[in-house]
C-alpha cells in the first residue's frame, strides 16, 4: 500500500494509483476543470495521465474561480 496526504489527511491507496485513479477514488467534481498539485507541482487535466504518484506525495485539488468587477 502506498500513503498519500490527499487534501490534508494521509490516505493508504493500491501501490501504483494513478493520478487519474485517484482523482476518480477521491471523488473530485467537474476533474475537467481541477489543477493538481503534487507536491508543490502543479498539474492541469491534460498531464494528470503523465504524472506518476509515489509514497509518501502530498496531493491537493485546486479550483480557480474567475470574477471582479
Amino acid at each position: 500500500m502506498m500513503k498519500l496526504t490527499v487534501s490534508g489527511e494521509t490516505k493508504e491507496y493500491k501501490d501504483g494509483i494513478s493520478l487519474p485513479e485517484l482523482i476518480e477514488a477521491e471523488k473530485v467534481q467537474t476533474p475537467e476543470y481541477v489543477t493538481v498539485s503534487v507536491n508543490d507541482d502543479l498539474y492541469g487535466a491534460r498531464d494528470f495521465g503523465k504524472v506518476a504518484l509515489k509514497d509518501g506525495d502530498t496531493i491537493e485539488f485546486l479550483y480557480f474561480m474567475g470574477g471582479g468587477c
